[in-house]
Formats: structure tokens, C-alpha cells, sequence
């Protein structure tokens, strides 16, 4: 069994985790690469940020082991930002399904040439991967067969990585919170189809981005589903009483959450927002933004 190479914890067979020391509000503990070790080499999956430390780590984890490929959830650079330094000392490749603005629905493309821009989440705009993977491609990469899942959502060039019954679900499902969806990155629409797509397969664990294992990844991603669908009534019903602003409805329906994290729900709001005037529920005479009023339809 591989160990986590911060707590000791084992993860799982062939499997190593090592965990950037980054932790913040956004990224929990720290963000979450792994070492998969296959009969003819090794690959990396998410190298992190840009940390010397963490270069040295990864290095040490394969354990003298060629590294035969780079393979990236997300460009965001909590994730991909190491991604240059690992190449260089390795000569791997990297697959990634894109650049930064790779997989927007069209609704956000629209918004993102409007000029509405993401909430903070470090868009790493330099990221281009080698090798393009799309959708339900299958890698065979170091003497493992590893399937790309694209699950938009998060972001729109977001994958997950398939290795049997293991999937490294990035951060588009986690234990240790909900996902931050922020447009024009994020799209409430494709996230929740990305949640769906996910429970129609049967899965043994989930290994994420950030966080420990999800060890019953259905009951996981049920949660999350309805915890978004709660938030979208509760949206609904704030709007039934006034239209309001995202910001306005953040402070009163994320009554526990500290002041420095409401710009992140507020970007939370916003994408329920326009996924609902998407479909038909709401409406603003404004142009769609953080700044908009939203207003229910009468029925």
C-alpha cells in the first residue's frame, strides 16, 4: 500500500498522495497530487502549486520511477501551476482537456466576451496541455488504463481520471466542502449534469482534489446534489419576498459563513442565478452580472 506522505495515512495500492502545503479557506488542508505507480513507470495527476518543496516531494514519491505523463484536472493554479517544473525535470507529458476557457457552455462564453470575469479562483491563463483528452477517452499510460471523464461544472475544461472503480474527482466533487462554481469558469447547469453523469456509475472511492477519500462516493454526490437543489429553492423563495442583487442574497442565505468567504458565495448565487434564468424561473432587465437584480417569474 502507498502512504500519504503528510499524515502516514494509506491511500491506496500503487497509489501515493502527496499534499501541497497550501491550505487556506479555498483549498482546506492543501491541494491534493497523486503518484500512480503502474508496471512501466509512473504519472502524476494534478502537481500542484508552485512550491519547491512540493517539487522535491513528487520526486521522491516515484521513487526513482520514470514519470510517463503529467494528466490535470483543472487549470487552476492551485493545481496546474507546478505543472512547467515537473515537465522540465521529468520530460513527461502533459494531457489536460484544454486551455483555461476550454469547455465553456455557450451562455458563458457570451458573459466571459461581455467582460465578466471570475471571482478570484487563480485561473492559470499560461496552461496548455501537450495532449488534448476529451470526454470517455482511454489512457493507457505507464502500464495503467486510466479513463478522462469531463465534468464541467467547476470549470469548464474540468476532468476527472478513471482508474477502475478510483476516481480522482479533482475539485469537482470533495469531502471537505461543497464546490465553488464562479462564473464565467463556473457553470451551475454543466455542474449539476456533472454530478449526475458521475451517480450514474458505480464507484469504490473518490480521491479529490483537496481532502480526504470519499469512501462512499454516492451517498457523496446525493448530498451534494441536494444540497444544491436547497439552495436553489431557498434562492427562489428569498426572491418571492424583493428582488435582489447575488451579493444581497449571499449575506441572508449564508447566515454562517464568515464575511472574508460571501464574495465566494455571492459567485455561488450568481451561477444558480443564471441557471435559472436559463430556465425561465427568473429574470433581470440587467445585464447578467454580480451587480444584476434578479426577480422571480410569476408563475
Amino acid at each position: 500500500m502507498a502512504q500519504d506522505g503528510k499524515t502516514g495515512m494509506d491511500v491506496a495500492a500503487g497509489i501515493a498522495r502527496i499534499r501541497a502545503d497550501n491550505p487556506s479557506p479555498m483549498t482546506g488542508t492543501g491541494t491534493n497530487s497523486y503518484v500512480l505507480h503502474g508496471a512501466e513507470g509512473a504519472v502524476v495527476i494534478d502537481p500542484g502549486p508552485a512550491l519547491p518543496d512540493h517539487l522535491s516531494a513528487l520526486l521522491a514519491a516515484l521513487g526513482g520511477a520514470p514519470l510517463r505523463a503529467i494528466l490535470l484536472t483543472h487549470p487552476h493554479l492551485d493545481h496546474s501551476a507546478l505543472v512547467p517544473a515537473l515537465k522540465a525535470a521529468s520530460g513527461a507529458q502533459v494531457y489536460g482537456f484544454g486551455a483555461a476557457q476550454a469547455g465553456r457552455s455557450a451562455v458563458m462564453a457570451r458573459l466571459a466576451d461581455a467582460g465578466l470575469r471570475g471571482g478570484g479562483e487563480g485561473v492559470d491563463l499560461a496552461f496548455a496541455p501537450d495532449i488534448v483528452v476529451g470526454d470517455g477517452a482511454v489512457l493507457t499510460l505507464a502500464g495503467l488504463k486510466i479513463e478522462a471523464l469531463h465534468t464541467p461544472g467547476h470549470m469548464g475544461a474540468h476532468l476527472c481520471f478513471a482508474l477502475g472503480e478510483v476516481l480522482f474527482s479533482g475539485d469537482h466533487v470533495m469531502g471537505w466542502a461543497s464546490t465553488l462554481v464562479s462564473p464565467p469558469d463556473g457553470d451551475m447547469a454543466q455542474y449539476m449534469a456533472s454530478l449526475a453523469k458521475l451517480a450514474a456509475r458505480r464507484w469504490q472511492h473518490f480521491l479529490p482534489g483537496h481532502g480526504e477519500a470519499i469512501t462512499d462516493p454516492a451517498a457523496r454526490l446525493a448530498e451534494l446534489t441536494a444540497h444544491r437543489r436547497a439552495r436553489e429553492a431557498a434562492i427562489c423563495a428569498a426572491l418571492r419576498e424583493a428582488p435582489a442583487r447575488p451579493a444581497d442574497l449571499a449575506a441572508r442565505l449564508y447566515t454562517d459563513t464568515a464575511a472574508a468567504l460571501l464574495p465566494a458565495a455571492a459567485r455561488n448565487i450568481l451561477a444558480h442565478l443564471i441557471d435559472l434564468q436559463g430556465r425561465n424561473i427568473v429574470t433581470s432587465a440587467e445585464t447578467l452580472g454580480p451587480e444584476a437584480i434578479f426577480k422571480i417569474i410569476a408563475a
